[in-house]
């Protein structure tokens, strides 16, 4: 966990107090909504179909219990008892009022979280893996970085108003849990042949109407030089950007059109005027920083012990633990995932009690330590495997021992037109019945390693186009009719899916999932070949072919 200073509480306390009085502004009439939506966008609050929406910030995934406490207590006192964890690890709240707003704010605000540029043209939190700082083999923490990134771009003057949002993603690790290679930046933490470190740079990285996979553009940066060479392509974003069309304002649009070379010469031109300034970063800063991140004090444990077992003859414990346990970086620890992905329920929603009783199991099980993970789902990072079989037993009480990570059944969705306002179909509801018509967890292994990806409209934050199975809501004459796409994938071998022909009505789309999946089975040279593989090895036409056939 960072230990935040009095500089940090004083800017979320002051920041606020500000949000306060421009809500009473807008409240009084004083203010318009349009003079409003600037300020309110700032601050993570959007007008959605029934009521605002509010956005708060969890950076780079990592929460303390008592922050995880605390937004169960606003999502009781404030909302509707729930609250919806995003691929961009926030929580969302879908039914405060404006009028509470600033109290929510300010309870937060106690405890350190704030909701500060998770909306608007600036730059967006900053996510990393969540895993970061216990996941075997990583170079090192990514979350230090993350952090350093984090106070340089907060309240930038001069990033504020971007050309349009701007998103940083951080690896440390080979496998990417962080799908940087689908940000407007991408960094990956490296050692040169000389054992420093540094990063490789992508840049141009998005989905929405437009997808792109991001490119290299720089092949080590050393990591004294990362801030003014992020500060270098935000220079060449932020002037060559376009400001008069939405829909070509990303970064990616410009690195297309100029092609990753121009950009390259662009962005290595305006770096070479500012790397030797005063955004060259001190070993002392980083140290600083690093000091900051307080780490459990682990004990010597055995890698097997009596309790882990015996615990292995209870056929759902182990399936449990084969499938949300991973290996810890400490001998005699594991990460355990924790699926907020229950048959039949939304994926990404915590209750106020499920959220708080997570908060004391991380007290106790955790050193009071959780992570939200881009796949919607949360992880207690210090298990001592003692405890494993305690553990998995607190969280089947509370309905989240779901052994589906990873699985058909861990679905990513936006929240579609439940609740969007953007959006022109629902997306719930299908992710809810997928669920249903694959809960046998013997098929779910059976398929294995299978990632399906819903988003209510092209704006994509469902992150369809990266889905193992993709599926867009779209409206035509009238009616919702979903497009599926196939061999996308977000890790570190990142790709976009294919349309496997026209789009389906709401009631077919599960039946076409089933199709998929049997061709797959059909079709897949050995069990171990995933999902992905088969789809690269053979290409959309014997999945078009069986969906199609009788439609």
């Amino acid at each position: 966990m960072y230990a935040y200073d009095e500089i940090d509480r004083t800017l979320v306390n002051e920041r606020v107090s500000e949000f306060r009085d421009q809500v009473q502004r807008r409240l009084s009439g004083e203010l318009t909504e349009d003079e409003f939506k600037m300020l309110r966008l700032q601050n993570g609050v959007y007008l959605q179909l029934h009521a605002y929406m509010f956005r708060v910030a969890i950076p780079y995934g990592t929460l303390a219990s008592n922050q995880l406490r605390q937004l169960a207590h606003v999502a009781r006192k404030y909302d509707r008892g729930y609250g919806h964890f995003t691929t961009r690890q926030n929580i969302q709240f879908n039914w405060i009022k404006l009028s509470d707003l600033p109290d929510a704010l300010a309870d937060l605000a106690e405890v350190g979280i704030h909701a500060m540029q998770t909306s608007g043209n600036n730059m967006r939190n900053v996510t990393s893996d969540q895993w970061a700082g216990v996941a075997p083999g990583e170079i090192e923490d990514p979350r230090i970085w993350s952090e350093l990134i984090r106070q340089h771009t907060t309240l930038h003057p001069e990033f504020s108003f971007l050309p349009r949002k701007f998103k940083i993603a951080i690896t440390a690790s080979d496998h990417d849990r962080a799908a940087i290679k689908v940000h407007d930046i991408g960094l990956k933490l490296i050692k040169n042949e000389k054992g420093e470190t540094g990063f490789e740079v992508l840049v141009g990285g998005g989905l929405g109407r437009t997808p792109f996979i991001g490119k290299t553009i720089k092949h080590f940066v050393h990591g004294r030089d990362l801030l003014s060479y992020i500060e270098a392509i935000l220079r060449v974003y932020n002037q060559y950007g376009r400001r008069d069309n939405i829909y070509k304002a990303r970064i990616k649009i410009l690195v297309h059109e100029l092609g990753i070379e121009k950009f390259s010469r662009e962005v290595e031109e305006e770096w070479q005027q500012i790397r030797n300034s005063s955004l060259q970063i001190d070993d002392e800063v980083i140290e600083d920083i690093r000091s900051r991140f307080i780490y459990p004090a682990y004990e010597k444990l055995p890698h097997m012990p009596d309790e882990l077992r015996q615990a292995a003859a209870d056929s759902e414990f182990e399936a449990w633990r084969k499938n949300s346990v991973a290996p810890h970086k400490v001998a005699g620890y594991s990460i355990v995932t924790i699926s907020l992905k229950p048959i039949g329920a939304p994926p990404g929603d915590a209750t106020a009690e499920q959220m708080d009783a997570l908060a004391d199991l991380a007290d106790k099980y955790s050193f009071g330590e959780i992570r939200v993970g881009h796949e919607q789902n949360l992880a207690l990072p210090h298990v001592a495997k003692h405890d494993l079989p305690a553990l998995w037993k607190a969280l089947d009480q509370l309905g989240l021992a779901t052994p589906n990570v990873n699985l058909i059944t861990d679905i990513i969705a936006c929240p579609g037109l439940d609740y969007c306002s953007l959006a022109n179909a629902r997306s719930i509801p299908i992710a809810q019945e997928l669920t249903r018509r694959f809960a046998n967890h013997e098929l779910a292994n059976l398929i294995g390693r299978l990632h399906i990806n819903i988003s209510g409209c092209i704006n994509a934050c469902g992150h369809h186009h990266v889905g193992h199975i993709g599926i867009l809501g779209v409206e035509k004459n009238g009616e919702e009719v979903y497009q599926i796409t196939i061999g996308g994938r977000a890790d570190e071998s990142a790709a976009l899916g294919n349309l496997i022909g026209p789009g389906v009505k709401f009631d077919e789309v599960a039946d076409v999932v089933e199709d998929i999946v049997e061709a797959y089975l059909a079709l897949r040279e050995r069990p171990e070949e995933l999902f992905v593989d088969t789809v690269k090895r053979l290409g959309v036409e014997p999945f078009k072919e069986r969906v199609y056939a009788t439609r």
